[in-house]
């Protein structure tokens, strides 16, 4: 399959300047492949920002960063209407949301003003300037980073945005062995020119035709409803996840098959992307608060919890394709 051909590439080549974290950069594959947006919830150093950088190289896709602040503008980010003098007439600037990969860098530092200016970007790929609608640029991904500790000049994103984001991710520190090959291999200077470019933006338009196409059958489908369902009903969850968590199951599913180099999901598949996809869609009850449990526990107790489909021998015939 051309999806698990670009993965394992990409992957080859995501080594080359970043260490480690392997899973974590599975999963990012899994969501651009899918067509989502990532959030990269870690603290100050953890290479998020070189991850974006040396994938977005091995995609072979425009690129674009913004460095959220609390002065930056909405129109800092879409772009806005001008008077230009020689011309005579008004004409519009387009900004950097016009792009591939967009980098929105510490995004929770902006006035909640200028977070809502992805939301349309992020849901309909568009964005609207005064009273023109434009089309974005596909494919287009939000590849957004936030710091979790820090609490002074920053702005809490609202759950709307962030049930728009495919996955939240954390990388975390390395271990000792990898630390030590990072300043081997990069303690003086990251030359991100090692990277070659090993897909298009044309081809990774063709790898999602590519999964739309693998089979999820209804074994699936209801294992993935009764998962969200119970998030809903979970005593120490005050809400639960949306049908757009749904969703991103079922596309997550299929891209996470496609990498596996199977035109079929699994259960198997559906666990493995299971609390990055909901772990920022649902939110914790002052009872689950005071009890120290995280999203990842209660999520994992649900997984845990709810019976398994059948086997895909029972699930899928290869034969027949049903």
């Amino acid at each position: 399959m051309k999806t698990q051909e670009c993965a394992a590439k990409l992957k080859k080549e995501i080594a080359k300047i970043f260490v480690g974290k392997t899973q974590q950069v599975e999963l990012i594959t899994m969501s651009v492949f899918a067509g989502g947006h990532v959030l990269l919830d870690d603290l100050p150093g953890s290479g998020k920002t070189t991850l974006i950088k040396t994938m977005s190289r091995a995609l072979g896709c425009d690129f674009k960063r913004i460095q959220f602040t609390p002065d930056l503008l909405p129109s800092d980010i879409i772009g806005m209407t001008i008077y230009d003098r020689q011309s005579g007439a008004f004409k519009q600037v387009k900004g950097p949301v016009f792009t591939n990969i967009l980098l929105a860098d510490e995004i929770n530092r902006a006035i909640p003003r200028t977070q809502a200016a992805l939301l349309e970007a992020m849901e309909e790929q568009q964005v609207t300037i005064d009273n023109d609608t434009i089309a974005l640029d596909q494919p287009f991904f939000v590849m957004a980073t936030q710091n979790p500790v820090e609490r002074e000049s920053t702005f809490q994103l609202p759950a709307a945005q962030m049930d728009r984001f495919f996955v939240r991710l954390s990388l975390g520190f390395p271990d000792r062995e990898e630390e030590a090959k990072m300043l081997s291999e990069l303690g003086d200077t990251i030359d991100f020119s090692v990277v070659e470019t090993v897909s298009s933006p044309a081809e990774l338009m063709e790898i999602r035709k590519e999964i739309q196409n693998v089979f999820v059958s209804d074994n699936i489908k209801e294992y993935i409803v009764d998962l969200v369902h119970r998030s809903r009903e979970h005593k120490l969850l005050k809400s639960g996840a949306s049908p757009r968590a749904s969703r991103s199951l079922y596309q997550g599913g299929k891209s996470y098959a496609a990498i596996q180099g199977r035109d079929y999901v699994t259960p198997e598949d559906i666990a493995a992307i299971f609390v990055p996809i909901m772990g920022h869609r649902v939110s914790l009850s002052n009872e689950a608060r005071y009890m120290k449990k995280t999203e990842a526990m209660i999520l994992a107790s649900i997984l845990e919890e709810t019976p398994v489909p059948p086997g895909k021998a029972k699930m899928f015939d290869e034969n027949t394709g049903k």
